[in-house]
């Protein structure tokens, strides 16, 4: 089968389009017919070798993790889903399985759910990690409810694209940054309250409120000054200064996002839906995935990165 691997670390220069053997399914793993993936940075982390001691992996390896596909075999112990079931979720070597940028994958029955009927591949692969994010953090961790304000830091990347739909589906009031045409953007997707990052602070315009969910690097600590006692802040770059939590009388939470298929399931009944839709920004071949890498790294894309395996 062909698929996109590296034989080393390095920058884009080092993804080869190679032939490799096709991935065989363990107990409680399923073989995936891939029809579509999507790019992450964490993906952009393996490559380079930055994540190597945190999330070793075994070179060769075959990039990817967000999968999107067609169960075409499965394990004897595996009764949740049958060949010819539209799956998606994840792939990702780091967890022990076999990548998603190929032609099959396999993947842990416990990281993957059924698409919805409402969704084509593609879209479907734009969703496992960054939706999944989304839902942990404001479903699962800050467990945000009809009527309270959330402050959603970075509303047009892959993560916070998908939380303000998510938010809006429970009934939350949205805050987010945004600039240019990002405004326009993240006012379509639900948000109630714009700030232009590039010309207003919005530390001088919110407080009170109840929940933030941070994507941007570095910025985690200023949030926090907006929220009233007991709110709940998590962030997907890093931990918050113990003491001024502390001073403030908050809880925060250094997400590390699993996918799972309870995660998934949850996110299905917002997709079925209609509360929440796909942000897929632009689609590229197998044969072109270090050109979608290169694109995604210098920020020209806003949104998803999807790749077209099978078209």
């Amino acid at each position: 089968m062909k698929a996109a691997q590296i034989n080393e670390f390095g920058d884009n220069s080092v993804i080869t389009i190679q032939e490799a053997d096709k991935p065989t399914v363990s107990a409680g793993q399923v073989l995936i017919e891939v029809h579509a993936a999507s790019l992450n940075p964490v993906d952009s982390g393996i490559r380079s070798g930055y994540l190597q001691e945190m999330a070793p992996v075994q070179l060769p390896v075959t990039l990817g993790g967000d999968i999107a596909g067609v169960v075409v075999e499965v394990a004897e112990d595996v009764d949740d889903f049958t060949v010819g079931d539209k799956v998606y979720g994840q792939s990702a070597a780091i967890f022990g399985v076999s990548g998603a940028f190929a032609e099959f994958a396999n993947a842990n029955v416990g990281q993957i759910a059924k698409i919805p009927s409402n969704l084509d591949f593609q879209q479907a692969a734009s969703l496992p990690l960054t939706a999944s994010s989304a839902v942990q953090a404001l479903v699962h961790h800050a467990e945000l409810k009809e009527g309270q304000k959330v402050f959603i830091h970075g509303g047009t990347g892959g993560v916070g694209s998908i939380a303000i739909q998510v938010a809006k589906a429970l009934g939350a009031y949205v805050a987010t940054t945004a600039t240019a045409e990002g405004i326009e953007q993240v006012k379509k997707l639900g948000a109630d309250e714009v700030i232009d990052y590039k010309i207003e602070d919005f530390t001088n315009k919110l407080s009170g409120y109840d929940v933030v969910l941070n994507n941007v690097l570095g910025e985690f600590d200023k949030t926090l000054s907006i929220l009233k006692a007991g709110a709940v802040a998590v962030s997907l770059t890093g931990p918050a200064d113990e003491a001024l939590v502390e001073k403030l009388g908050i809880t925060t939470v250094a997400q590390f996002t699993q996918v799972s298929g309870e995660i998934l399931n949850t996110l299905n009944d917002m997709l079925e839906a209609g509360k929440v839709t796909p942000q897929v920004s632009r689609v590229y071949s197998l044969d072109d995935v270090a050109k979608a890498f290169e694109d995604r790294e210098n920020n020209s894309i806003r949104g998803k990165v999807v790749i077209a395996v099978k078209r």
